[in-house]
């Protein structure tokens, strides 16, 4: 078929859409099937010996040291419980640097010498087992020729049955690390870090008064942006396919300018699609709770509960998994890409911290007298003095060459990383950098003048979209994440500076009482202090204006607007000092994702320089010339019978094939040069300095082509077609 009858014959499928079969059971009542397929702790305590249930939840909620003992029966109760929900296979599922999740099958069935077959687990398999290690990222930390690897069951997290129509399979969540004990995953140092700054979050809680304490955790509230598109337009565009985003397109008519899509009825497709997921997750123990249309055409949102750092990782990359699958079950694609589609918003995750335990809740929870709780203000000082002090680390734990599309954008934070606290909280640091607190601002009440509405409760102050780094009432919300990543990297980078902030400032207070100093009077000192050395970091105003980065360089804030800027932060004697004071990653370590970052930026943008070289010369091109060529015939034909033509369309279409093949031609030049200097650097610099530009112009031209070729030539689904035909 031609190009543009694949393109109308993707419309006419698309108009043609049958939704699968209702899979919903309508006697089972929703909340029946939340956590079915997970091996909970309910589950756990039913089918464990008491001692094994003790010892586990020891672990789980205390932080104790794993009981290797306990795990030949935690195994044989965990077999059978999946054997009994039909899994065949177990897997260990780590999460290796590709940002991805990885999984290795095996079945539970052995065959016996009387040639039948026995299901077996042992506690060794459980705790450990051997992928390998070099066909992953590894940044140098594992030679091609070196294969051992290993997953070490994570106890914390608990294993869950995944559905599948052909048979099921019993998911262990896993670390992955090397033979030296060097980490390949995300798993492990969200670990390590969460362990490091619960320990120092504790040292504080204990001059406060606390005794016999829970283990502090992270909590993380991840919300997921993405775009639906129906699988024939998606199918019909190579760059879809292979990139993840749009190389070519120009805007449609109406785009997003009306806000209308913006909390508007959800399509009853996308309904569908969105109920038949969250039933999927509520089996799986996800606690979705929010979905909505978000401001671009064909964007939506979900967002869950907040859960522990490590689990709402999990469950973050569990949930792009069944997102994906389902999203094919309803004949659509799913695009978790920060930039599928320019001129449109973009996507991100933005990942909601708070910190506590389940005895006193979250510690950034203000209370009604903000000024009063001296505790809270410990907490919230520690986030300032971290965010300021390790900026760059935020920055790059969000550096790709996806999201660089998207930060600084209007739907999207600066990436200058700055502290947003609200007019409450800021009033009472101001207070607080020139003596102790005395009042905070108060909730009012809203008179909306309509007697049949009730009065409305106002927040004390009101929300910053433009911050990065936002206090939204009882938590802080990074703004910046990719929609593609995963929430393990930021969550890693906030809790090793928190454990620095947090030991900092634990260290400070032991010393000030060891020393006969009233407690409450070294805690003012400490706020005052911090507040005047680090407040520079805090800043209420408009984030995309124009006078924010001349003022952001004068408080001495950095702006790293690309992750070529942002990535050589993980390698400062800084950045290698802190991580590796607690353990978190080791110098190694810390070079090794700065490798990975370099090569997956220089990847991601070499495949799409490839691609648009491909596209514009064999898709965009071609449908350019016979344009031409219909038009210099009609030309001649007019001609021909002695009628004077208008020639102004056959010049634009010719000056801009000409621009097309000239752009096509430089970047055809700089993609010869690739691998002339085999560092990494060197390909990344690249990449930034002499693709991305090539790529823009022949975008440019291919997209000026598209607004003048007749519509029964061109052969891409256009923005139009793609983000309203659902």
């Amino acid at each position: 078929m031609s190009g543009n009858t694949v393109r109308m014959q993707a419309i006419r499928d698309v108009e043609a859409y049958v939704p699968p079969a209702h899979s919903f059971d309508e006697s089972e009542a929703p909340g029946e099937v939340f956590g079915e397929n997970v091996f909970s702790k309910s589950v756990m305590q039913k089918r464990l010996p008491k001692s094994v249930y003790k010892s586990v939840m020891a672990t789980i909620e205390k932080g104790a040291k794993l009981d290797p003992l306990v795990a030949d029966a935690v195994a044989s109760a965990m077999k059978d419980w999946a054997l009994e929900k039909g899994a065949t296979h177990y897997a260990h599922v780590f999460y290796p640097l590709t940002g991805l999740s990885a999984e290795k099958h095996d079945s539970f069935f052995e065959p016996t010498p009387d040639g039948t077959a026995l299901a077996e687990f042992a506690g060794k398999t459980l705790i450990q087992g051997e992928p390998d290690a070099s066909s992953f990222p590894n940044g140098g930390l594992r030679n091609t020729f070196e294969a051992r690897g290993y997953t070490g069951w994570d106890v914390t997290s608990p294993a869950y049955v995944l559905e599948n129509p052909n048979g099921n399979t019993l998911c262990i969540p896993t670390v992955f690390v090397s033979m030296t004990g060097e980490a390949l995953d995300h798993k492990t140092p969200l670990l390590r870090s969460q362990q490091a700054m619960g320990e120092h979050a504790e040292r504080i809680l204990t001059l406060f008064g606390h005794s016999d304490l829970e283990h502090v955790v992270s909590f993380c509230g991840p919300e997921q942006e993405y775009f639906l598109v129906d699988r024939h337009f998606f199918l019909a565009r190579p760059d879809l396919m292979n990139a993840g985003r749009t190389l070519f397109g120009t805007k449609p008519p109406k785009g997003q300018e009306f806000d209308d899509h913006y909390f508007g009825a959800i399509p009853e497709r996308v309904l569908g699609f969105m109920m038949d997921t969250e039933r999927e997750l509520f089996k799986l123990g996800i606690p979705a709770k929010t979905r909505h249309n978000e401001v671009a055409p064909g964007q939506f949102e979900i967002a869950p509960m907040f859960e522990r750092g490590n689990i709402a990782a999990d469950h973050q990359q569990l949930l792009m998994t069944t997102f994906k699958t389902l999203a094919k079950k309803h004949g659509m694609e799913i695009l978790f890409h920060e930039k599928p589609f320019a001129g449109v918003n973009g996507s991100g995750k933005h990942v909601n911290f708070s910190l506590g335990n389940s005895q006193l809740g979250s510690l950034l929870v203000p209370g009604d007298n903000p000024h009063d709780n001296a505790q809270f203000l410990v907490f919230c000082a520690a986030v300032i003095r971290a965010v300021h002090l390790y900026a760059g680390l935020l920055r790059a734990s969000v550096a790709s060459a996806t999201n660089d599309h998207r930060l600084g954008a209007n739907e999207a934070p600066p990436a200058i990383i700055s502290i947003f606290l609200g007019d409450q909280l800021a009033d009472v640091f101001e207070q607080i950098a020139k003596g102790p607190a005395t009042s905070s601002k108060r909730k009012g009440i809203m008179t909306i003048g309509v007697d049949t509405l009730p009065q409305l409760p106002t927040d004390p102050g009101d929300r910053n979209r433009t911050s990065p780094f936002a206090f939204t009432g009882n938590r802080f919300e990074f703004r910046a994440p990719g929609s593609m990543q995963t929430v393990s990297g930021p969550m890693v980078t906030i809790n090793t500076i928190m454990a620095d902030s947090l030991d900092y400032i634990a260290t400070k207070l032991e010393s000030a009482v060891a020393n006969g100093l009233d407690f409450d009077a070294a805690v003012q000192e400490l706020l005052t202090e911090i507040i005047t050395e680090h407040g520079a970091v805090v800043f209420n105003g408009d984030g995309y204006s124009d006078a924010w980065p001349i003022e952001a360089e004068k408080r001495g804030l950095a702006n790293l607007k690309t992750t070529l800027d942002a990535l050589p932060e993980l390698i400062t004697p800084k950045a290698i000092e802190l991580f590796a004071k607690y353990g978190v990653f080791n110098e190694r370590e810390m070079h090794s994702r700065y490798e990975i970052g370099l090569e997956q930026y220089a990847l991601t943008i070499g495949v799409e320089a490839r691609l648009t070289l491909e596209m514009g010369t064999t898709v965009v091109l071609p449908a350019g010339v016979r344009y031409q060529t219909e038009l210099a015939a009609n030309v001649a034909a007019l001609r021909a019978a002695g009628v004077e033509a208008d020639l102004s369309a056959l010049e634009d279409v010719t000056a801009d094939l000409g621009a097309l093949r000239a752009a096509l031609g430089s970047l055809k030049a700089a993609l010869g040069h690739e691998g002339e200097d085999e560092s990494t650097l060197a390909e990344a610099t690249h990449a930034r300095e002499e693709l991305l530009p090539a790529m823009s112009a022949v975008r440019a031209a291919a997209d000026a082509l598209e607004e003048i070729v007749a519509d029964d030539l061109w052969p891409l689904p256009t923005y139009q077609e793609m983000l309203y035909i659902l």
